[in-house]
This record gives C-alpha cells, structure tokens and sequence, in this order.
C-alpha cells in the first residue's frame, strides 16, 4: 500500500508517517521503479503500536526502547516493565506538577471575587507580583 493509504488504514496522517519514518520509529519502505513508497502489514502493525504508545504520552526515546525489546522476542521482559515503571514514575511527577498548578490558578482566581475595574483585579496583580521559575516549555509531539 501507499503512504495515503495506509495512513488513512492506521488513522493518521501523511505527515506524521513521515515523521516517524524520520524519527527511525517506522522501518523505511520499500520503493517501487517510480520512486513510490510501498508499505506492508508490518508498517501497520508498527504504526499502530507506536500510535497506541503515544496515546499513554510515551516520548519517542520510551518507543524506540520497545521496538527494539519487540524486535528480541525470546529475551525476558524485565527491561520493558522497567520502562513502564520510569514512565509511571514520570506521570506521577506530572499529575503532582498539576496539581500544584491547580492550587496556584485556585489562589489567583481568590484574588478576584467581585466584578471591578481591570486596574484593580486581584488576578493580574497576582500574575505581575508573582515570581515562579522557569521549567521549560512542554512542547507537542505529532502523532
């Protein structure tokens, strides 16, 4: 099949095959005389497998870490539970970082109870008074 076409099988787009091909995540297609990508079932059966991990917020290093403990199908599976165990780890991390956020947008939004003037809302006081440290941006991954 063609990229189209098995974009369109797998619920993606173009684009993000592309991607994961670049990313090394998708084996590289094989191509016909006219210079087309053709894709079998084991493209599919990729995509789909990385699809599904980057529904769980998988990074991309996480995935490439179990394709290549899939590709080894008798060696034990100890070193995929200690990926999942680092990835829930990392999720527990993040719901507490939320949390935290959560208490700061909560106390902000205390700050202004009664409709008034812009110049004296409490919420954007709050945000010009506030000192917070920089974490990096979150950015988002395709797929």
């Amino acid at each position: 099949m063609k990229i189209g076409e098995l974009a369109q099988v797998a619920q993606t787009t173009v684009e993000t095959v592309r991607y994961y091909e670049k990313k090394g995540l998708l084996p590289e297609a094989v191509r016909t005389t006219g210079n087309f990508r053709v894709y079998g079932p084991v493209h599919l059966e990729r995509l789909r497998f990385i699809r599904n991990c980057r529904a769980l917020d998988m990074s991309h290093e996480e995935i490439h870490t179990l394709l290549d403990l899939s590709d080894q199908p008798a060696k034990g599976c100890g070193a995929i539970n200690t990926v999942f165990d680092q990835h829930i780890a990392h999720v527990d991390e993040r719901i507490q970082e939320l949390l935290h956020l959560k208490e700061q947008l909560a106390g902000l939004r205390q700050r202004c109870q009664t409709e008034q003037a812009v110049d004296d809302c409490g919420i954007l006081q709050g945000l010009a008074a506030m000192e917070t440290s920089q974490k990096p941006e979150r950015h988002t991954h395709l797929g």
